[in-house]
Parts: C-alpha cells; sequence; structure tokens
C-alpha cells in the first residue's frame, strides 16, 4: 500500500513538472517604457459642460514587464505588471453645473456658472491579461481587460469668475472671484476608488530584433469615483492613450 501510495506521489508530481515545463516554453519577456496622454471624462459630454480654456496632460509615465507566450500559430497570451502615473489639469467652462466646495471656510453646495480648474492624478499598479496576434514577423496586435489597483489618488480643485446657486439652479446667488479668498476650492480625493478596470487595445512593432515601439489605449470600464459619490452628476472615466519603446530581453 505505500508503495503504491509513492508510485501515486511521484506520477502526480511527474505530471505536474511536465506540464509546467510546456507552460514556461517559448516565453517572451518585454520590458516597455511609455508616456501616457489622456484624461478622467464623461462618456458624452454634458450640456453644463461648455468648453474648455486649458488643458495640461502631466507628465505621465508608464513602466512595465511583460510575458508573452504562442498559443497556436499566430495566437498568443500576454500579461504582466505596469506601474503607471496618469493625471491631467484642465480648466473648463460650465454652467449650472452641480458642484461642492468651500470658500473663505463656509461648506457650499449648488450649481454653478463659470470656470472649474480640475487636477487629477494617480499612481497605478496595472495587470493587463490580453490575447495577442502575430501579423506578419515584427507586429503584435493585444487586446483584453485590465485590473488596476490605486496605490495614490488626488481629484482636486477650485472654481473661479463665476457664482453659485445655492442648492437649486435658483437658489440665492453667491459670486466667486479668482483670487484664493474669492474663489471655491474642493477636494475629493476620499472619494476615489482603489479598484478599476477597463478594457486595453494595442500594438507592438519591433524595428530590430530586441527593440521595438508600442501604442496602446486604455478605456477604463469604472469610473474613478467611488458608487456612492453623487457630487459630481457625470460619472468620470479613465481613458488614455500610451506610446512608448519595449525591450525584449528573450
Amino acid at each position: 500500500m505505500k508503495k503504491l501510495s509513492m508510485i501515486c506521489v511521484l506520477l502526480i508530481i511527474a505530471t505536474i513538472t511536465a506540464n509546467a515545463e510546456k507552460l514556461t516554453d517559448n516565453l517572451n519577456y518585454n520590458v516597455r517604457l511609455g508616456y501616457n496622454l489622456g484624461g478622467t471624462a464623461p462618456i458624452g459630454i454634458p450640456s453644463s459642460i461648455r468648453g474648455m480654456d486649458s488643458y495640461d496632460p502631466g507628465w505621465n509615465l508608464s513602466y512595465g514587464f511583460d510575458v508573452q507566450k504562442d498559443i497556436r500559430g499566430p495566437w498568443g497570451v500576454m500579461t504582466g505588471i505596469h506601474l503607471e502615473n496618469k493625471g491631467m489639469e484642465v480648466d473648463a467652462r460650465v454652467k449650472n453645473y452641480h458642484m461642492e466646495m468651500v470658500q473663505g471656510g463656509q461648506r457650499l453646495e449648488g450649481y454653478f456658472t463659470g470656470n472649474n480648474v480640475v487636477n487629477v492624478e494617480e499612481w497605478l499598479l496595472t495587470v493587463p491579461i490580453m490575447a495577442t496576434y502575430h501579423v506578419g514577423g515584427n507586429v503584435k496586435l493585444k487586446l483584453g481587460p485590465y485590473i488596476s489597483y490605486a496605490m495614490s489618488h488626488k481629484f482636486y480643485g477650485h472654481a473661479y469668475n463665476g457664482y453659485l446657486r445655492e442648492g437649486t439652479p435658483t437658489g440665492d446667488r453667491i459670486n466667486l472671484g479668482n483670487t484664493e479668498e474669492q474663489r471655491g476650492s474642493y477636494d475629493f480625493s476620499d472619494d476615489m476608488r482603489r479598484l478599476q478596470f477597463g478594457i486595453d487595445v494595442g500594438a507592438d512593432w519591433y524595428f530590430s530584433k530586441r527593440w521595438g515601439a508600442y501604442a496602446d489605449l486604455s478605456w477604463g470600464l469604472t469610473g474613478i469615483h467611488k458608487s456612492d459619490f453623487k457630487t459630481i452628476e457625470q460619472t468620470l472615466y479613465p481613458i488614455f492613450g500610451t506610446v512608448g519603446l519595449t525591450y525584449k530581453l528573450k
């Protein structure tokens, strides 16, 4: 009985080892460095947002390590881990835009008309899980979901050069100027979610044996704020394009 048990254990170990060798066979390892360009925005621009006076994408870098395996023919799978910085600063003109803010130590809530400056910054650990498809020998297409964990996040700004209708669109009018004392400020960093999900699509193009360039588009399916956050009337989704260089380690 002991011999039979030992044989079974050895067979199980041999099977696991053989399958592990198959799984790790023909793996490709890549590192990448990219620049993220985009922002957080609602799907469809609401009528309360009238225009954008300025947009600063910031200096958003992405560092990645990926593992790719060919499965059958041109098809394969890829995963990895990316350290990403995603942010922006926008100065938008709004009308009857629902907001909460603080002016001169007083908390205000209502509908604002004027200029609204929004600053967003996130540092994320992202794990993509993508199907890959080789087009010729140098181009690889990628598509699949991703999950991100926000290690740090900020969402803050101020409203200026306008007025707030307190409580309702026809409430008492409170004027806001452009000095630090006259404008209304806000910080909704604590209302941002840690886990984010989305879809990533892109392509890698190798112009030499080791070096290549890549372009990706990541579209968030979850808003950057928690589901019970209702201060901003629209859900804001992270939508970013990434361009950069990749290097094949193996």
